[in-house]
């Protein structure tokens, strides 16, 4: 609570890391419910402008050492869910 949160995310591929990696970060809350998108990367990061996370996520990772973490300011209870990482590569996934 109150201090930053850091949500750790690692990945290999088997291809090489071009501009076409895609990062995405997903949040389910710990009652249920509907999936939420908080963050994406592609090239560039591209934290989410609505929903209970907006203006709160902030990208930590470096791709090119297979790093998409992120960081949660502000931490609440509320807050409480599972954060689903998923990184594609194409032609890895």
């Amino acid at each position: 609570i109150g201090e930053q949160a850091l949500l750790k995310c690692s990945f290999k591929s088997s291809s090489p890391i071009t501009e076409s990696l895609m990062v995405y970060w997903t949040y389910r809350p710990l009652a249920g419910g509907q999936m939420e998108t908080v963050f994406h990367y592609q090239s560039v990061p591209h934290p989410t402008t609505v929903g209970k996370f907006k203006d709160r996520i902030s990208w930590v990772g470096n791709v090119a050492s297979g790093d998409a973490s992120i960081a949660i300011q502000s931490p609440e209870m509320s807050d409480n869910g599972t954060f689903f990482c998923n990184v594609k590569n194409p032609p890895d996934v």
